[in-house]
């Protein structure tokens, strides 16, 4: 590993752009097959922006069962731990099986409560994620123009 300070990401000169991240992961990867130092690059995504997916409608029965299921999570790591402190391991599958029922119950009630509490302001399941709309691959100055060369060499081979 080196000890030479690393120049800021957007301070080093772009080597190739690309309209989506597996491109622009394809063309760093070239370049370590092609044995370039590659960790004098990075990748920029540019012009982000937040997509909400919306999986689903939320209803008080949903909630309550996705509480359940974390809970029973919870319930059974406790019961877990728990048998850590038992002498009597013919114990064990009992902690284990309360842990997961009384984790699902109270798991339950707390999802609908806090379901029921909202009053209807978000009655929907939604997974997020940042996306950009250009994603570059930027090298040190020392090694941009060998890196530029070495990409057109790709992009002639994906012709």
């Amino acid at each position: 590993m080196s000890t030479q300070a690393v120049p800021p990401a957007t301070d080093r000169p772009v080597v190739g752009s690309y309209g989506k991240y597996e491109g622009a992961q394809r063309a760093v990867d070239f370049l370590s097959d092609e044995k370039f130092p590659v960790e004098r690059t990075a990748i920029i995504g540019s012009d982000l922006k937040m997509v909400e997916t919306v999986l689903g409608r939320l209803t008080k029965g949903r909630a309550a069962l996705a509480g359940a299921g974390s809970g029973a999570w919870f319930g059974l790591l406790v019961g877990l731990l728990l048998t850590l402190f038992t002498a009597n391991h013919s114990d064990v599958f009992g902690l284990l099986l309360g842990g997961v029922l009384f984790g699902a119950v109270f798991g339950a009630v707390f999802g609908f409560i806090a379901h029921a509490v909202t009053g209807g302001r978000r009655d929907f399941t939604s997974r997020s994620q940042i996306v950009a709309g250009r994603y570059d691959v930027v090298a040190d100055a020392e090694v941009a123009e060998d890196a530029k060369n070495m990409l057109i060499k790709l992009a002639w081979r994906e012709d």
